[in-house]
């Protein structure tokens, strides 16, 4: 048997154990260690009542950073804003709990079991839905499980502009067009047939195209600088590390550090958050996400254009030539 297929096959037995070892550890070692880590949660009222219970959430050493507020109308609006994910909020009858499914139905649950098991014995703490998660996905499964379509989508668009030899402006045109029609039709599934997010349809529809140009255009850069190698780099980043640290299924401030805040400089995590933003909250607090998703979108897009310059490599798919005319021939 030749020396070449003898390894190419312990290459094969290696890597697939490999491959298969890093997504475990990429997608179930954060789930495993989901606990509150500097958690935003506001406390609404007057001392001391406040007091006590703002002590009562920093026992847990760097599980919640606590924002303190004069009323009840001022953590509602920190709530509507993104500042918290929930406040309790003391009354002259108890006190009470401010949630947002909307932004994480993880969280809701947790604060709500949080301030339950804090409270005496027998006493009800009334919970309100600032913010409710829609009805169509009161758990948040189906928006955190679209996530993983759009990624590979991404990737998708960038390797067929590499296989199919498109190089500059021409493979940048395609990745955008791309992109767009996928924001387009994702969002008629999302929005208009299973109502799991509920903001403006354009706006929802270029986040997720914004979301699927950055991932596509990040593959094709890496495929057009390196060579057909960067596809598989590209999708690693992306499926691999990029939709396991995003957060979508609970909150970044949920996952093990730094993973959440990895996760957030990645585009599938800044796209979830960006969707929360603009389909539950009217946009508060998206300008980090957008921003994250227009920086990977523009590099992306320049090295796509810059590989334009680069010489093929040898095997390399390349661009398609006009035919050339065979001359007539003579009798």
């Amino acid at each position: 048997m030749p020396a070449a297929p003898n390894r190419r096959a312990v290459a094969v037995i290696l890597l697939v154990p490999l491959i298969v070892t890093l997504s475990l550890w990429a997608f179930s070692w954060p789930a495993a260690r989901i606990a509150p880590r500097d958690l935003p949660v506001g406390v609404a009222g007057a001392a001391p009542v406040a007091d006590q219970l703002q002590s009562r959430f920093e026992q847990r050493e760097g599980a919640f950073e606590i924002h303190r507020y004069a009323d009840e109308a001022a953590a509602r609006a920190a709530i509507e804003d993104r500042v918290v994910y929930g406040a309790v909020v003391v009354t002259g009858k108890g006190p009470q709990l401010l949630t947002a499914s909307a932004a994480s139905p993880v969280v809701a649950q947790l604060l709500t079991e949080a301030v339950k098991a804090s409270a005496p014995a027998g006493t009800a703490i009334p919970v309100t839905d600032v913010v409710a998660a829609p009805g169509a996905d009161p758990r948040g499964a189906a928006l955190g499980a679209s996530l993983l379509p759009l990624a590979l989508a991404g990737v998708a668009a960038g390797a067929l502009v590499t296989v199919m030899g498109l190089r500059g402006a021409r493979a940048a045109v395609t990745l955008a067009g791309a992109s767009a029609l996928v924001g387009i039709a994702a969002t008629a599934i999302a929005h208009s047939w299973l109502g799991v997010v509920t903001g403006d349809w354009w706006t929802e529809a270029g986040v997720i195209g914004l979301t699927v140009l950055a991932i596509a255009s990040a593959v094709g850069g890496l495929a057009a600088l390196v060579g057909p190698k960067g596809i598989g780099a590209g999708a690693l980043l992306m499926v691999l590390l990029g939709n396991s640290f995003s957060g979508v299924t609970s909150a970044p401030q949920l996952l093990p550090e730094p993973v959440g805040l990895i996760g957030q400089w990645l585009p599938p995590g800044a796209g979830g958050s960006l969707l929360r933003s603009v389909a539950f909250f009217d946009g508060a607090a998206a300008g980090g996400a957008a921003l994250t998703l227009a920086a990977w979108s523009a590099v992306g897009l320049a090295a796509v254009l810059a590989g334009a310059c680069r010489r093929p490599e040898p095997g390399a798919p390349a661009a398609p030539s006009a035919a050339r005319r065979e001359p007539a021939l003579s009798s």
